[in-house]
């Protein structure tokens, strides 16, 4: 049995579907107008929306990408008594699962609604499983005891509860990352999302529309309006990953962005207000980027509220046990195998290594050793299969 939101100003159409899904055990809610219908089905909990094209107060095409915008993982069936190719191919472009022209046909929405439901499940179970693979990655950046772990912790749950922007500096694979999601997840933002963007991973002349989203015809490529990471993030947490690899030119827009709390995407003039806290992390020295004119000093000022530092591993190898024992037992599990152990002199001959690539260095190496070691790990398979 699935909850199901009909959104229709028609009485008549909605007192039909309404006939139909009862009939089919499922429960039914109504809303006469978009407006009162995007609310309600914001509240969530609702399995498929279906939704009029043409309405009063708001019509169907905005609750669509309203309610996108705010959890795309709902399927939304698009109806229209006036439909053409073009709005429906518009409609699908917006996110729909599917369009229905008016009268709606009894077998057609049934199995439309199967399909959604289906699909729903899928996006849900996909969403759980992604949601537990980050949080066990976040978990495996900060698994240990060392001093420096510790002042991490006590400065997260100092910070977290507020709105204060956080700056995470420290080398590629320390664990930033999973300081951010500790951040989020012991926020009062918890509830909403966290959308990350990886500044280095992007090129420079797409950056903009990554952050700040684009109006359809903007450049060659924008078929379509697309929303950027700061209004994904509203209401939730951006995390700027390896911003000392932005632009200047995006940088000043980042800056306008924190300083006002507006946005304007790539080719329009329309300013989008926003309210993202706003997280980032670099593994530069932005003091010395600033003074090479790589940086902008004013940017550095606003996101550095809350300096955070996540030291190298090879300054705290006395974590290594700890995370040795956690990634054995994660990798075992990913790879269906009885969890394997690890002799104490294997232990010791891995916190000997410089490991330059951190945290994620260390777990690469561990699933190593979980496929090509013995029963139990031992200290020759370290020497052996660590070091390439």
């Amino acid at each position: 049995m699935a909850k199901i939101l009909i959104i229709d100003d028609e009485k008549a159409i909605r007192q039909a579907l309404r006939d139909i899904l009862e009939h089919e055990k499922h429960k039914v809610d109504e809303a006469e107008d978009g407006a009162s219908g995007l609310e309600k089905a914001k509240k969530g909990g609702f399995d498929v929306v279906l939704c009029d094209i043409k309405m009063p107060r708001m019509d169907g095409m905005e609750v669509l990408e309203k309610l996108m915008a705010h959890d795309d993982s709902i399927p939304v069936v698009m109806i229209s008594g006036h439909g053409t190719i073009d709005t429906a191919v518009e409609a699908i472009k917006k996110g729909a699962f599917d369009f229905i022209q008016k009268p709606p046909d009894l077998n057609r929405i049934l199995v439309t609604l199967r399909n959604a439901l289906d699909r729903g499940s899928l996006v849900q179970e996909t969403k759980v499983l992604r949601q537990k693979v980050q949080k066990t990655k976040a978990d495996g950046n900060m698994v240990g005891s060392s001093k420096a772990l510790a002042a991490i912790r006590e400065m997260v749950e100092k910070v977290a509860p507020s709105d204060a922007r956080v700056l995470i500096t420290g080398g590629n694979g320390a664990g930033k990352e999973g300081v951010a999601r500790m951040l989020h997840e012991k926020s009062n933002r918890k509830a909403g999302p966290f959308i990350e963007v990886n500044c280095a991973a992007i090129p420079g002349e797409l950056i903009e529309s990554e952050l700040f989203g684009h109006e359809k015809g903007a450049f060659t490529s924008a078929i379509a309006q697309r929303k950027g990471k700061f209004e994904l993030a509203d209401g939730g947490t951006l995390f700027l990953d390896e911003i000392g690899d932005m632009s200047l030119a995006a940088q000043a827009k980042v800056l306008r962005a924190l300083q006002e709390g507006r946005i304007t995407r790539v080719g329009g003039d329309k300013e989008i207000k926003v309210n993202p806290r706003v997280i980032a992390a670099t593994n530069k020295d932005l003091r010395k980027e600033i003074a090479e004119g790589r940086f902008r000093e004013d940017l550095f000022h606003r996101l550095s509220v809350i300096p955070i530092h996540v030291p190298d591993l090879k300054d705290r190898t006395e974590d290594i046990p700890e995370l040795v024992g956690h990634f054995i037992g994660m990798v075992c599990s990913e790879q269906g195998i009885a969890t394997k152990k690890i002799a104490d002199k294997a232990v010791k001959e891995l916190q000997k290594l410089p490991w330059t690539g951190n945290v994620r260095e260390l777990r690469n190496v561990i699933e190593r050793l979980v496929i090509l070691g013995g029963p139990e790990i031992s200290e020759g398979d370290v020497k052996r299969y660590a070091g390439g």
